[in-house]
Formats: C-alpha cells, structure tokens, sequence
C-alpha cells in the first residue's frame, strides 16, 4: 500500500537520496527544508517539485495527518516544528538512519560502506562498477556520484534500481551503523572524527561482525587490527604496496587527472589501472570498491574498465574552474585525514595554495584541535595561506570554547601561514587579495551546499 512520507530536512545530501528511493517504490512524498525557508539553493528545490515532492515551509504546517510517516534526521527534537506537529497529530516519527537501514535490511544482497573517509567515493565506485556490470543496484550515497548526473537528475546521490542489491554510505558518526546487517561490510578506515576511539572500535568491530564478508584496509592500524579479529575466509584485504594483502596496488604514479598503478589480485596476474580521479587516497578508495565487487563475483577485469570511466564525486577535488591563472578547486575535506589526503594530493604539483577551511561546528574544533593545527602545519608548504571562519553557530549550548582563532595561531606557532576571520565573505574578500597566476584555490568544508555557490561566485572575482 502506498504511504505518505514528510521528510524534515528533504533538500539535505542525506535525505534527497532517501526520498527518491521511498519514492520510487510507489509512496507520496513531501518535505520542508530551513534552506527552502531561507532561499538558498532555489535550483535544488525548484528540481523537488518538477519530480512529484510537494514542499511545505519547516513550521509544522506540512504534517497533518496522522497517516504521514514523518523521516527527521538522527535529532528528533520537539523544538523542530515538524517533529513537534507530528507528536501532535499522533503520526509515526522514524530518524533518516532508521529508515534507510530497514531499506538496507530488507535487500537479499546489501554493501555497507563505512570508514572515517573515503565513504561517497568507495560506494559511487561500487555504484558504477555494479551499474557498468549490469547488477542493477540501488544506491544512497551521501554525495552526488558524477557518472549518474544528467540534465534530469542533477542532483543524483542516489540510484534507483532493482530491490535484490541495495549499496549504501553507512554512518558510525552518529552510531546508527549499530542498525545495518550487510552482506558486505566495506571499512576504510577508523580514526578519530566525532566519537571516541573506544565507541569506534566497538560500532565498526560490530559492523564487521555482522557481515557475511568484510573488506579490510590493512594500511591502517585500527582496519588491519579488526582483520585479525575474523577468520581468514571471512575478510578480503587491501592495502598500498602491501604484498600480504588480497588485492594491493604498487608502482603509483600521479597523472594532472588521475593516477596509474599496478593492481595485484592474489592468485592473478598483475594489471595496469589508470584512475581519472587523483591521489593515492582515491587508488585505496578503489582498491575497497574492488573488494566489494569481487564478495559478489564480479570479474575483476569486468570492474577494472568500469574504474577507469569513473567520474567521480562531486566536491571531492572539484576543479571549479581557472580564472587569471588561478585555479579554484571545491572539496569536502572536514577532518583531519580527509584535509590530509586533499593537501597531498594537491602538492604532488607545483603552485601555492590559498585554503579556506570552514569548520562545521565548534564541537570537532574542540575534540580536535590538535590534530588539526599539526595536520594543516604538518601538510602546508612554506608560502601556502590557510584562512578560516568562524563555525557556524544556530544558537543553543554548544560549547563555544575552541573556535577558529585557536586552529590559526596553532598553525602559526608551527611556523605556517593562518589567519582567523570573523565571516566567510572576509575569508572571500582576502583571498580574492591574495590570489596571483599559478596559485590554487581550495574551499573546504563539509555540511553546507552553499560552499559550492560561494566556491563558483570566487572564481568569478579573481
């Protein structure tokens, strides 16, 4: 029977996906959003209702009824006045990792997808490879996977296809990786981000538990010491130049659009792979993909071809444009590991960078000062500039104690280049100052589609 569903928050990289999925399986539609409210990203929301999804503004009035199953994100606050509405009219509330992971459960085939980084590109990979193979997955991912953007579906973080193979990012920041029972169980690797290590170790090691196989990165210390956990039978490897690994990759070599390597697959013969994707985080990313693909018997070879046509991920290294000689590039990087792997990869070439790094709250400021003044003064060369605003603050009592000031002069006691600015339009202002031919622009951050927007608008002022 078809169900009405209201989701809270419809416009976010999380739930779009989602609702197109419950869609497709024939059920009603509708959402608010605080961005609709607020005007921003008018395109996406124009996009929701020429495909069928009737908006409401995020003030209660769109839940009505008491049929309406309304999908919050992991927060089902009474503050939130949808929630609130919904309490009232007696509708049934369910979160967003709720919801998908009873969609996930319910698949006879399922991939998990889970790590600190390198989730939305390992699960677009396996996206694609399934796709190319004719597997027909449905997929949710948490960022838009290139390969399946078009004109119709430009925001395309999900793939809608058959109910036997279901593909999904699975989130441990917020523990909801505790619901989801996969086949296959893809752990990239473990360090810290919002949790503590011992919390990390107990939800991935659970995750693992639960799978039919688990592919395992035994480059990193937490990935490899869950391996040693399993029997052999259950777990494929991966791993950089690692021989003990089930599938390794050796001889890598940076391309201006990609990367080339040796795959070694255990018991087969070497094979040249080229990336259209950059950086050796995106040669481990694939590595995992391909031991995703081969739990479900996918020829190697079969998955190697649709690698190498593999477009990407939006805001993942996103080069937005170059204007006057400078280069702007878009990227999700937000923690530590992930600013690690985008600042090495960037450096494999010559050119200063100007980098904009906007936190996403004073939380991970606070849990994480540390390794982000020595990530950013480790990775930074000698004339690169980092410039931060201040988090993003919605009000509430969110420890305000470690804020963007902290991180900079960390950086500058290291001997590198940070300045601290009230606004990410003073960020815009000094960058557009600083910028001379040969320099790269990196706009960082995560949680906030208006990045990209800020990201095209200084391309356009340089």
């Amino acid at each position: 029977m078809n169900k009405d569903y209201f989701f809270c928050g419809v416009g976010g990289s999380g739930m779009l996906p989602l609702a197109m999925i419950v869609q497709a399986q024939g059920n009603r539609i509708a959402g608010s959003d605080r961005a609709l409210d607020q005007g921003r990203t008018p395109d996406k929301f124009d996009w929701l209702r020429a495909h069928g999804v009737s908006l409401s503004p995020q003030d209660g009035s769109g839940v009505t009824n008491p049929d309406q199953i309304v999908v919050a994100t992991g927060a089902v606050e009474d503050t939130v006045p949808d929630i609130g509405a919904a309490k009232r009219v007696g509708a049934t509330i369910k979160t967003r990792p709720q919801l998908l992971s009873e969609l996930f459960n319910a698949a006879p085939t399922s991939i998990g997808v889970a790590g600190t980084s390198g989730k939305s590109t390992i699960t677009g990979m396996i996206a694609w490879i399934l796709d190319q193979a004719g597997r027909k997955p449905t997929v949710v991912n948490g960022a838009v996977m290139k390969n399946f953007a078009d004109a119709d579906h430009p925001f395309a973080s999900a793939l809608v296809g058959g109910p036997d193979l279901f593909v999904a990012e699975v989130d441990e920041s917020d523990g909801s990786i505790a619901r989801y029972n996969p086949t296959v169980a893809v752990v990239s690797n473990i360090s810290l981000d919002h949790k503590s290590m011992e919390e990390l170790r107990d939800l991935f090691g659970g995750f693992v538990g639960r799978a039919t196989t688990a592919v395992l990165n035994l480059d990193n210390p937490e990935t490899a010491a869950l391996a040693q956990t399993l029997v052999p039978s259950k777990a494929i490897t991966f791993a950089l130049g690692e021989e003990e690994a089930d599938l390794s990759a050796h001889d890598l070599k940076p391309l201006p659009t990609g990367m080339s390597f040796e795959l070694r697959v255990r018991g087969e013969a070497p094979r040249a792979v080229v990336l259209n994707v950059p950086g050796a985080h995106n040669v481990a990313n694939a590595l995992a993909a391909l031991g995703a693909i081969k739990a479900l018997g996918v020829p190697v070879d079969e998955a190697v071809a649709a690698l190498e046509t593999f477009a990407g991920i939006r805001r993942r290294l996103e080069v937005v444009g170059t204007r006057n000689g400078v280069t702007v590039i878009d990227d999700f990087a937000h923690n530590p590991d992930k600013i690690a792997a985008t600042l090495k990869t960037l450096h494999a070439f010559d050119g200063r960078l100007l980098i904009l790094f906007q936190p996403h709250g004073f939380g991970p400021l606070k849990l994480m000062k540390r390794e982000f003044i020595e990530g950013f003064a480790g990775l930074m060369r000698e004339h690169d500039v980092l410039l931060m605003p201040e988090p993003v603050y919605y009000g509430g009592t969110t420890d305000r104690s470690v804020g963007s000031e902290d991180i900079a002069a960390g950086v500058r006691a290291e001997g590198r280049l940070a300045e601290a600015l009230a606004t990410r339009a003073d960020c815009g202002d000094r960058i557009v100052e600083l910028a001379q031919p040969g320099d790269r622009v990196v706009v960082m951050g995560a949680r906030d589609d208006s990045l990209s927007s800020f990201a095209a608008e200084l391309l356009a002022r340089l």
